[in-house]
Formats: C-alpha cells, structure tokens, sequence
C-alpha cells in the first residue's frame, strides 16, 4: 500500500501548529495504525528529520493512550476499536489520511499528536477510590454483589480513559468518562459508603474542565469499549441524590 499522511505537527504548547504531508509507501495492509506511524518515523531519523510525536504503551487497546483523530474520527473509522488495534487494511491503497491530536480545551498539545489529559486524572483523583480496611485479603464471596450489578460494574470499569468520548463530543463534554468511573463503584456493594460523596466531588470536578452534556451520543459512537449512554442518567440521577443527602448532612452536622 502506498499511504498519504497530512499531520498535525506542533513543537510544543505555546507554539503556531501546521499540517505537514509524508509520503509512505510500501506499507504492509496487517500493519497496526501505530505501527504504520512507527515505520514512517524510522524513516524521518535515517533522513535526518524530526519524528512525529504520538502517545503509546500498551498497544492492547486496554492503556488508553493512544487517542488520534483519523481523518475526523476518534480513534479512526473502525466502529470499538482504539488507534492501536486499528489495521492499515481498513484503509485504500493511494488513501490520503489526516491525523491530528485530540481537540478539547482541556487537553492542551504537547507536541505533535501528544496532549495532556491530566483533566481526567482530577477527575479520579475528586473520589474515584473507595475507603476499605486494610489487613489480609477477605473472603472472595465475603460480600454478596447481585450478579446484575456486577455486570453493569464490569461494563463501566471497561473504561480506559483515552479521551475520546471528550475528543468526539461537539461541546468537549466528559460526562461518560465521568459517569464509568462513578457507576462502577456506585453499583457495587464496597462503594456504598462514599457513594455521594464521591458522586458530587467528580461531576463537580468534571464542570470545572470541562463543557456540558447535550446528549448527542458522539461519545458513546466514539468510545472503543462502547460504554453506555445509561451511565450518564445513572450518575445525573445519582448526582441528584447526593446533593439532597449531602445537604441535609451537612445541616445535621451544624446542628450537632
């Protein structure tokens, strides 16, 4: 395959960004996205030019790292797939493809194709743990969890984090990355104790980063573990709550 790339390329934060094109033939069609990037790079070093930079790690699509808009689209055209598991034969040959970083205000450049999604670690950081004794490991079956919470636990938590529910969203909004991290510890047994707590502090958390949700479901077509809109009205009804609880706990402390 002979492959076109226009690329975003920036030297840093504060610098002008430019889109710059490489030719990049001879490309292999079982080649990952990443490793299709990874040959064109090899290639800038032994001409003597600057590498494009671009986030990777765990190339499993389970890290999160990976984020790319692909000629438009979050992690590229294939629908549940995060840009390292992305191949190369989803493409033409002769295709021209665009790449760029993500596009949020929270997530300002680095360099190239590298941001800085720390607004989201804030976000975890606001209450995204539980409190729990600590000691020697408990009984696995200690503490009964219906298995249709469970469930709904394990598809929140298939979160990565990468950013592209935020990338693709019209308005930059994080209300399903959001709503992942707090529904699956809300909905376990073990996430009670701080459950509004915890709700408040991360969607107030999330407000200050980033836009509002106006239900489009760009992020749930864009997200690579299709995690459900259902999350966003389970964390909106749960944030409700907790601002009714956490008042009148707040008033009894006073009292008291």
């Amino acid at each position: 395959m002979h492959i076109t790339l226009k690329v975003w390329r920036q030297t840093g934060p504060d610098a002008t960004g430019r889109f710059e094109t490489y030719e990049a033939p001879d490309i292999s069609p079982e080649m990952s996205f990443l490793e299709m990037l990874d040959l064109v790079n090899e290639r800038l070093i032994e001409a003597g030019r600057e590498p494009i930079e671009f986030d990777s790690d765990c190339r499993e699509g389970i890290c999160g790292t990976c984020g790319l808009m692909i000629n438009g689209q979050a992690h590229g055209p294939q629908r549940a797939t995060a840009t390292c598991q992305l191949h190369m034969r989803e493409f033409s040959d002769g295709e021209h493809i665009t790449v760029e970083p993500w596009r949020a205000a929270a997530f300002p450049i680095v360099k190239d194709l590298v941001v800085n999604r720390a607004a989201l670690d804030r976000i975890v950081e606001a209450g995204g743990f539980i409190t729990a004794r600590v000691g020697s490991a408990p009984d696995a079956n200690l503490i009964p969890v219906p298995k249709e919470s469970a469930d709904a636990a394990m598809d929140a938590a298939a979160c990565i984090g990468c950013g592209a529910c935020v990338a693709a969203c019209p308005n930059s909004a994080a209300q399903l990355f959001t709503a992942a991290k707090v529904q699956h510890l809300n909905l376990l047994p073990q996430g009670q104790a701080q459950r509004w707590s915890r709700t408040q502090e991360m969607v107030e958390t999330m407000e200050l980063f980033f836009g509002s949700c106006t239900n489009y479901g760009e992020c749930h077509e864009a997200c690579p573990k299709e995690i459900s809109l259902d999350f966003i009205a389970m964390m909106n009804r749960d944030y409700v709550k907790a601002m009714l609880t956490n008042r009148q706990r707040d008033g009894q402390k006073k009292v008291g």
